[in-house]
């Protein structure tokens, strides 16, 4: 029997089980159950039905009771690399990531490539299992360098995705973007506590961000309609690491006395304090050091 004979229920099942050990190294009958409310005995039925398509793709480790990832894994499913961030993002978790389908009649913005479906897996796998990563990363300044890194959080800034990790080589939380990488293995190899997300100061500090229609427009009324603003306010709560991919995103005069000009800002911080103390600010319009 081949998958295509399978009916759609049964190839949503397996693909899940193919996503759970790409994206997360390991999948359990309980995952399979509480995902799509099949019994204990469909779930087993699945695993094994799975390992006979995939026999190399997984192993059973019999104390924690989970299937685990091999490391010559093949996926047996084709994951799209945009279905499967959009997907990540949203928390979705079936693996059937079917290529999106673009309408002739509504269009997006155009988009940067998206990273190697295979360095997205990677890098959830180090997520999820809290371990670090060996890379090849080529920088716009320095070029190509070796480097460990301990990963937590996929990001999407508006313009690309990148990952927020611990940088063993400078010791600090930085930015790394996905299609910057040439090379990924997954370490196994536990992380230092000071590596963690819980100690990422700029990720875990939220700023609040009050906007408002740019003082030079003379019919600010429309920038409000925009963005739903209230009372001629838009109150945002942000990841300080964040804050200034927003705030070059969506043009945002950071200045004091809100003097930039061009039609491209419509929108300005109503007090500039509110960012003090907050790193990655180089890129946001009109701020400086003194502020």
């Amino acid at each position: 029997m081949e998958l295509k004979d399978l009916s759609h229920g049964q190839r949503s099942r397996l693909a899940f089980i193919d996503f759970s050990l790409e994206y997360f190294g390991e999948v359990s009958r309980a995952d399979l159950i509480s995902r799509f409310q099949t019994g204990l005995a469909a779930a087993t039925r699945d695993l094994s039905s799975y390992k006979q398509f995939a026999p190399n793709n997984a192993f059973l480790d019999h104390k924690a009771r989970r299937y685990l990832r091999r490391d010559q894994f093949s996926p047996l499913f084709s994951h799209n690399p945009e279905a499967i961030l959009t997907g990540l993002s949203h928390g979705f978790g079936d693996g059937l990531s079917f290529p999106l389908e673009p309408s002739d009649t509504c269009f997006d913005a155009v988009r940067l490539v998206h990273p190697k479906a295979e360095f997205i897996a990677a890098i959830m796998r180090a997520i999820h299992h809290r371990v670090p990563l060996q890379c090849l990363y080529l920088s716009v300044s320095s070029g190509e360098s070796s480097r460990e890194i301990v990963p937590h959080s996929l990001v999407n800034n508006g313009h690309r995705w990148h990952v927020r990790a611990f940088d063993r080589v400078s010791s600090s939380f930085r930015d790394f973007v996905c299609t910057r990488f040439t090379q990924l293995a997954v370490l196994d190899q536990s992380i230092e506590t000071l590596e963690a997300r819980e100690y990422d100061k700029q990720w875990n500090h939220i700023v609040e961000l009050e906007l408002i229609a740019h003082p030079s427009l003379v019919h600010p009324q429309a920038i409000e309609l925009d963005y739903a603003m209230h009372n001629g306010l838009l109150t945002l709560e942000v990841r300080a690491a964040l804050a200034g991919y927003l705030l070059r995103q969506w043009n945002v005069d950071c200045s004091t006395a809100h003097s930039l000009s061009g039609g491209e800002y419509q929108l300005a911080l109503k007090d500039c304090s509110v960012l003090k103390g907050v790193a990655g600010l180089a890129i946001a319009p009109g701020w400086t050091a003194s502020e």
